[in-house]
């Protein structure tokens, strides 16, 4: 990859975020960690990155609300995996309509996260 390409990770947990962060960069990625829903709606509006990465479960904005800035407020095809803890169907379902691309289950393999975020980018 001649040049690395920009990946916003949504997430407050340091320690996942530590781990994708390794992961990512490893892959050729530029990952920008914001810890909470609001850093990451400013993140999205001033670098554009190429793909979205949230936890529902956020402080201040939701992984949901995140998504519905993207979609309806900024008008962006931006590809948004969300994240979420087994057993929150519901939050799910809707994460998917109001745009979400993708969907993992925490705990999830960073191993396919990094799969499907080359497919998303082709």
């Amino acid at each position: 990859m001649s040049e690395s390409r920009k990946i916003l990770l949504a997430e407050d947990n340091s320690i996942l975020s530590l781990l994708l962060k390794f992961k990512l960069e490893k892959a050729g990625y530029d990952l920008i960690i914001a810890e909470n829903g609001k850093e990451a709606i400013e993140i999205i509006e001033k670098q554009k990155p190429e793909i979205i990465l949230t936890d529902v479960m956020m402080p201040f904005v939701s992984g949901l609300e995140i998504i519905s800035h993207v979609r309806n407020k900024l008008d962006l095809i931006t590809p948004v995996i969300v994240f979420s803890s087994a057993g929150q169907e519901e939050m799910v379902l809707n994460a998917f309509n109001l745009g979400a691309t993708d969907f993992m289950a925490k705990p999830f393999s960073p191993n396919e996260l990094v799969i499907r975020i080359k497919r998303l980018l082709q």
